[in-house]
């Protein structure tokens, strides 16, 4: 059966190179299968490969013998035979070579007959025109001639392409192989020219930091990037340079079976899409070892594992990025700044899970309120109803802080400091509280707090913030103290600063180093029990501690700037190798800040170095800038400079750190190598042999460049001089004052670590022995103090004076009280329990469980004796009153509910005080419950003292039997007279129900579809529905008060006369006077109806603002203010609305209806006249005051005097005048010279 070359690419090439690789993923090469010896391909067929190259003609096969199946004699010639080696590979595409110097092109057949010539093969080959595929079949005597055949032939065959492969920098070497010998292989077997760039020439992924703004110098966070690849060139006839890129991606697989990529960079409205696919990213593993991890701020997703499913995945990640930045679309909604934050976080994930859309927020400190809606086309509706939904899922209360801004920043930085809103969501469970970021503190005038929550709790929580606010007011200052002297203040009079609160209530915050800011907080700490509400005494204390805080600050060290010329070519050299150099120079105290080049935000030049510190500081790291420019300068900076010296051998461990960190500390902060040795030489062996000394030594060496080696071993020695001076005590203290003495969240204790600068443990969680999970072991009731013997001293003292004011302060008493009164003792949101703790100082916990059959609930108060005790006598208050308590249930219809309740509750309120119940609102509120609104139940409860209860059931069902034995009646009054009979405040209507004991429902009441429906309404079914009065109660009271409503009815005032007259619409701005011509009707008695309205107003608008010269006197020439007024004039009605409106007149006489007649008769001419418009604008509304007048009197006195119309804006500083042209022109002459007599007050 013949082949196609088709059918021999897919059996005979069975693992050869893809033609096509994909460009993301390596194919390896799978060892080439020869063909079997029963193929049924003939490669001798003539007919199946035809030979280009004339051959000898074949040779008769031998006769066969009639003895025996085998052809030949029996006795065959000794000839050696020769094996043959063939191979048979198929071209997809063929690209002959260039001409040749006779300029003729080499045929297929030339090249073929070359490649033979040149070696012991033979040849053939077989072209398919339908697949366009060229197959060769080659037969050689040696697997070696063949292999170089087969590559001269494709490489004359084949065009030369160029492929690139990243290949991880530690397989470099592998891929090199030992003196080259690996990649000569490579190139000798495939013939591929391979370039690997020099090692100094691959461009590293990161580098070190010019400096950060405290003037510390920190090297680039490994940030777990991906391994740094080195590009490696392949050049050579396709097929080959395929070939050899399998090879060499199989060392490198062989060499790293594990990778991480990442896709970077993802847009912002698309990543809420792609991370919900994760599963789908997971399956395109294909059971590959994968780990994905999302980092949101940076909209990257890292992939690691198995390199070959972690190229899958990403490939995934990638189309699944590309098809929803085509596929999805938008849509943008405004919603307030304070809605966004119920959009962001968990609540995209939320709004994507039920939508299948996404949301995107602006950023905090940008202003814009814009909100975006991402999703399909016909996912938005859905999606925007999901936004909305989450918008308006929680209440938001935006607390301002009172300003002026200063304040306001003081009192947020006072709030974060202390963790204010975290104590507020703590206290006041289902609470958040948010600050505004630092962006938006900078440059915002008015700063918020948001208050996110259900509306009683977020209630609760802004009324103690206001309470907080209000104590700050007045106890807050600032004190400018240069930042470089902060970290020596805290440091040297940590003891001083605690005392300004000890004596002066007064606590200090130090900005962070970071932000390199001067001025310090001060803060009259309106939390302490001490704290004085006087305004005379936090100014006081304030500025005592003010002053002792500026004598520190001068005492503490005098600070200079100074600014040298240094070529940008040697600030590397400055900062050295990660900052290295520069953190060397800086020191370890931090108290210098050094900027380099751009930093130091220098317009004119970046050669140049700040320095600013101490005196002293900035001198010494001026000499040493300078000698290290000039070793730079002189090509002698060399890290060849090292030094020895011994330590103690008991301190090695802690100067090498866990896991080496103390020395890998000082390699990355200064660039050194530190050794340590602990080997002594065979002398000292001996001696150690014979007699083993007390204290052995180490020998520790430091490598680097000079300056960085001296401070390297400042550092060490000085760390070794407090480990020689370190002690530990263990302190007896029971384990019921640990928690007070650590503090919240620590604060206690790291402040008396930072202070002497020791080490405090605490036991942790007790075990069954008694001791502490702490790596020294510990009982429950020992705390360890390590560190200098002065400091250990110091804070034990410290410690144990602690201990005995908690001895004092913290005494515990427990006591039960009936569980039936724990809610009026906790009271609604814990405002009742709250009230008590701030009255009497005492922590209260009140126990949750209570005993086993729930009788009684403990109670535990801590704090001074006279606290609890106090705390004890108010809540036994508080549990006396409440009595042996009972329930009782009453049916009463909803319909009857808002009746009994009242309004604001004061129906209600009624009942309870008539049956003798408390009038306090907080004890009456748990006594008789309604359903909620929207809760379909008729069911009410009742519970308290079993008396009351009676009584109040009894009550209210004599008020149901009365509202059930209830009828509507309905009557007919015109609706112009309800106002009279409501009255001013509703006093009318009080009366007479007060009177009747019935209720009236006038159209439009809320309640007034909720009586029902009237039984007489067949009796008014032709009145108009807005006539219709509603009055329900007993039958005898609604007719009563029915014939008394009829009674106050005044009869219909008889028809009058009326008369027609066209206005024309444009004249009806300028008529109607806004609405004051129409008054000036009615107070004779006429009406005006309209048949139509103006669409659109009569003046015209305003011309685009030109700034136009006003003359001013000599005397004005110091006020420039002229040069910005504008004064334009336009002619009136040119855009006007044409038609006319007619105006019927209804009069209650003639003399009334001519008088009106005349009026708009008149005002029409007017409005003809009135020719042009003019509008000016002044600079700013300051005079528009004393040009308006008291009660507009200026205005009219102008009008009448110039006979314009004259209108003062309420929106712009914009006067608008209308009149003839004259006209318009006087009026804005006596309107400047109006708003010149306000600018200039007092001149004469």
């Amino acid at each position: 059966m013949a082949l196609s070359a088709a059918d021999l690419q897919r059996h005979e090439l069975e693992g050869a190179p893809d033609p096509f690789p994909s460009l993301n993923e390596a194919t390896p090469v799978k060892p080439r299968s020869r063909a079997p010896a029963q193929e049924t391909l003939d490669t001798d067929s003539h007919s199946a490969f035809p030979s280009l190259a004339p051959s000898a003609p074949a040779a008769s096969a031998p006769a066969k013998s009639a003895w025996g199946a085998d052809s030949g004699p029996r006795i065959k010639a000794n000839v050696k035979t020769t094996p043959v080696i063939s191979d048979t590979f198929t071209l997809s595409s063929i690209e002959l070579p260039p001409p040749g110097r006779d300029g003729k092109v080499p045929s297929l057949g030339d090249i073929m007959k070359q490649v033979m010539a040149k070696y012991k093969v033979k040849l053939e080959a077989s072209g398919n025109q339908r697949t366009r595929q060229t197959t060769f079949h080659m037969k050689a005597e040696s697997q070696k001639e063949l292999d170089r055949a087969k590559r001269t032939l494709l490489a004359l065959l084949s065009p030369v392409i160029t492929l690139t492969l990243n290949a991880p920098a530690s397989t470099i070497a592998a891929i090199i192989g030992p003196k080259g010998a690996t990649l000569k292989q490579i190139r000798d077997q495939t013939g591929v020219r391979v370039d690997i760039p020099r090692k100094d020439g691959v461009t590293p992924t990161n580098g070190h930091a010019n400096g950060a703004p405290n003037g510390t110098v920190t090297p680039v966070a490994d940030d777990e990037e991906d391994e740094i690849t080195v590009p490696v060139t392949l050049t050579g006839p396709q097929p080959l340079a395929h070939e050899a890129q399998a090879l060499l991606n199989d060392i490198i697989s062989s060499r790293t079976s594990r990778t991480t990529q990442r896709v970077r960079d993802i847009p912002v409205h698309v990543l809420p899409f792609v991370t919900a696919r994760r599963a789908l990213f997971l399956e395109a593993a294909q059971g590959g070892d994968v780990n994905l991890s999302l980092n949101a701020a940076d909209r990257e997703i890292t992939v690691s594992g198995d390199r070959e499913a972690v190229g899958k995945v990403i490939e995934t990640i990638k189309g699944t990025v590309e098809s929803f930045k085509v596929g999805i679309t938008h849509l943008k909604i405004s919603l307030p700044k304070r809605q966004h934050r119920l959009l962001a976080g968990k609540a995209v994930d939320e709004i994507m899970a039920k939508s299948k859309c996404s949301v995107v927020i602006a950023q905090a400190d940008d202003p814009s309120d814009e909100v975006t809606v991402w999703g399909k086309a016909e996912d938005l509706p859905a999606g925007l109803g999901a936004v909305m939904e989450k918008a308006n899922s929680q209440y938001i209360h935006e607390f301002p802080l009172p300003g002026p801004i200063a304040l306001s920043r003081q009192l947020l930085t006072y709030m974060t400091r202390i963790g204010y809103p975290k104590t507020l969501s703590t206290a006041h469970p289902g609470a958040s509280v948010f600050t505004p970021s630092l962006a938006v503190v900078a440059q915002a005038n008015v700063l918020n707090i948001d208050i996110v929550g259900e509306k009683p709790v977020v209630d609760a929580v802004v009324r103690q913030v206001s309470e907080l606010v209000g104590k700050l007011i007045g106890a807050t200052k600032e004190v400018s103290v240069d930042w470089l002297v902060h970290r020596v203040i805290m440091g040297k009079n940590a003891k001083k600063l605690k005392q300004f609160h000890d004596a002066h209530n007064v606590q200090v915050f130090f900005p962070p180093e970071s932000a390199e800011q001067s001025s310090v907080l001060l803060v009259y700490d309106p939390l302490s029990p001490s704290a004085s509400p006087s305004p005379v005494e936090k100014e006081k204390h304030l500025d005592e501690v003010s002053q002792e805080l500026l004598k520190l600050a001068k005492d503490a060290a005098d600070v200079k700037s100074e600014t040298i010329i240094v070529e940008k070519q040697w600030h590397e050299a400055v900062v050295g190798r990660g900052g290295t150099t520069l953190n060397a120079i800086i020191g370890e105290d931090k108290t210098l800040s050094i900027k380099v080049g751009a930093e130091v935000g220098n317009a004119s030049s970046e050669d140049v170095i700040l320095i600013r510190g101490a005196s002293a500081d900035v001198d010494r790291a001026v000499k040493e800038i300078t000698k290290v420019v000039e070793d730079a300068k002189n090509d002698a900076i060399v890290s060849s400079y090292s030094t020895e010296f011994d330590i103690d051998r008991e301190y090695v461990g802690r100067i090498v750190g866990a896991q080496g960190a103390g020395v890998n500390k000082l390699r990355d902060v200064l660039g050194v190598k530190v050794d340590v040795s602990d080997d002594a030489d065979d002398k000292d062996k001996e001696v150690f042999k014979k007699k083993k000394t007390t204290h052995q030594k180490s020998k520790v060496k430091i490598t680097g460049r000079k300056e960085n080696v001296e401070e390297a071993k400042k550092r060490i020695l000085a760390q070794v001089e407090r480990l020689a001076d370190e002690t530990s005590e263990v302190l007896k203290i029971p384990n019921q004052y640990h928690s007070s003495l650590i503090g919240q969240s620590g604060k206690y204790a790291i402040r008396l670590e930072e202070k002497y600068s020791v080490k405090i443990t605490f036991p942790r969680q007790s075990t069954e022995n008694g001791e502490g999970k702490t790596r020294e072991q510990l009982k429950s009731d020992e705390v360890l103090i390590k560190g200098g013997k002065k400091g250990v001293a110091g804070a034990k003292s410290e410690l144990m004076d602690a201990v005995e004011f908690e001895k004092e302060s913290n005494n515990v008493l427990k006591f039960t009280v009936p569980t039936r009164s724990v809610a009026r003792i906790l009271g609604k949101g814990g405002a009742s329990i709250n009230e008590i703790k701030d009255d009497t100082g005492a922590q209260i916990d009140v126990d949750k469980a209570g005993d086993d059959n729930g009788a009684v609930t403990q109670i535990t108060v801590r704090g001074t004796k006279k606290a609890i005790n106090a705390a004890k006598a108010a809540i036994m208050a508080v549990s006396d009153q409440v009595g042996e308590e009972t329930t009782a249930t009453i049916m009463i219809e909803t319909k009857y509910h808002r009746t009994i309740i009242g309004a604001g509750g004061q129906g209600l309120k009624e009942i309870i005080n008539r049956c003798g119940g408390p009038s306090d609102p907080k004890l009456q509120a748990g006594l008789v419950r309604f359903p909620r609104q929207g809760e379909a139940s008729d069911e009410v409860r009742l519970r308290g003292e079993p008396k009351l209860v009676n009584k109040v059931k009894a009550e209210l069902e004599t008020i149901v039997a009365t509202l059930r034995d209830r009828v509507v009646l309905a009557i007919d009054i015109p609706a112009a007279q309800h106002r009279n009979l409501i009255g001013r405040g509703g006093q009318h209507l009080n009366d007479l129900q007060n009177r009747t004991g019935v209720q009236v429902q006038f159209p439009g009441s809320r309640s007034y579809n909720q009586v029902g429906d009237a039984e007489n309404t067949a009796e008014i079914q032709e009145a108009d529905p807005a006539n219709v009065v509603k009055v329900s109660g007993t039958r005898a009271a609604c007719e009563a008060a029915i014939a008394e409503l009829k009674a106050q009815v005044k009869p219909p005032a008889p028809e009058g006369v009326s008369a027609t007259i066209s206005v024309p619409l444009k004249y009806h701005h300028v008529i109607s006077q806004q609405g004051s011509f129409f008054r000036t009707l009615r107070s004779f008695g006429v009406q005006v109806d309209q048949s139509t309205h103006p669409q659109k107003s009569a003046v015209p608008t305003r011309p685009p603002a030109q700034t136009v010269a006003v003359t001013a006197r000599i005397d004005d020439a110091e006020d420039d203010a002229s040069a910005e007024i504008q004064w334009q004039v336009t002619p009136n009605y040119q855009d006007a609305e044409d038609g006319d409106s007619e105006w019927t007149l209804k009069a209650k006489d003639n003399a009334g209806l001519e008088r009106a007649q005349s009026l708009i008769k008149e005002a029409i001419e007017q409005a003809e006249n009135m020719s042009h418009v003019g509008f000016l604008t002044l600079p700013d509304r300051s005079a528009f005051p004393r040009i308006v007048g008291s009660k507009g009197a200026n205005v009219a006195r102008l009008r009448n005097e110039t006979g314009a119309d004259i209108t003062v804006s309420r929106e712009n500083s914009t006067i608008v005048i209308i009149g003839s042209e004259s006209a318009v022109e006087s009026a804005k002459d006596a309107i400047l010279k109006q708003a010149s007599s306000v600018a200039r007050p007092g001149r004469r």
